[in-house]
């Protein structure tokens, strides 16, 4: 078991110090360290174990989540967003993270109307389109590889588009593009002026509509195919790389909104 496995997990006995929020339920030489967090968030309360294996970090861990308020369904749910959120950090002590990422995935999800519930579970499962800007990319290469491996774990298609503005434009099921936003949020993917891991908190979501509503002449039923990364160095090229994707409807609708 790594030292830094050990050093987290007696910081998070530190950090959730409440009655009853952390327990360690394992520690062993064969099987590595099993923890047990317990968190309340908007009214409700979820218990979290992470095991964390004999190779975490270099490995994310094993989750379970349970419940006495969230169904079966809904814990299930959350497992795999949290499983999604592991799996797109890097190899780095991230149970804290990924408990402070609870917040996120229990308000988003699970505090609203049964009928606004009903609304957006519709539309998840309908194909979709959004315009994002991002609002800086230091690390290059470390932020576009966990772009594209988001897109091919959510099987999203899209655009990176680096120019004086930063776009991606993404394509497919609603409830994938909502995760790939949330991880841009909660994943320190760049860094700041000062060298600083840091997440990408000024992401703007600038257009979003299903697919269906840009079907104009020059859209038909075409799909973007693939994740690719374009550089653009001046508005007309730009606006050729929304003419390559045949969302040319897309671009008039946004470009108020980009840099002059």
């Amino acid at each position: 078991m790594s030292e830094a496995a050990f050093e987290e997990v007696s910081a998070l006995s530190s950090i959730y110090c409440g009655e009853g929020e952390f327990r360690l339920l394992q520690r062993s030489a064969q099987d590595g360290l099993m923890v047990q967090i317990n968190r309340t968030v908007e009214g409700v309360d979820v218990r979290l174990l992470f095991h964390l294996h004999l190779r975490y970090p270099s490995c994310p861990p094993a989750i379970s989540v349970s419940s006495t308020v969230l169904s079966r369904t809904q814990c299930q749910d959350v497992r795999q967003k949290l499983l999604n959120q592991a799996a797109a950090l890097p190899p780095e002590p991230m149970v804290h993270q990924l408990v402070e990422c609870l917040q996120c995935v229990v308000t988003e999800n699970f505090t609203g109307g049964e009928e606004e519930e009903g609304r957006e579970r519709e539309e998840e499962e309908e194909d979709w389109t959004a315009a994002l800007s991002l609002d800086h990319i230091r690390s290059r290469n470390r932020y576009i590889s966990l772009l594209e491996r988001w897109s091919q774990q959510l099987q999203l298609s899209g655009r990176l588009l680096l120019g004086q503005s930063i776009l991606v434009i993404l394509q497919g099921a609603r409830s994938n593009i909502k995760e790939f936003c949330r991880l841009l949020r909660t994943v320190k993917v760049d860094v700041d002026s000062s060298g600083k891991k840091c997440k990408e908190r000024m992401m703007k979501v600038l257009a979003e509509s299903p697919t269906s509503s840009f079907s104009g002449h020059e859209y038909g039923s075409q799909k973007i195919q693939g994740f690719l990364v374009r550089n653009y160095e001046s508005l007309a090229e730009l606006t050729a790389a929304f003419q390559e994707i045949n969302m040319t409807g897309l671009y008039q609708q946004i470009r108020p909104s980009l840099s002059d």
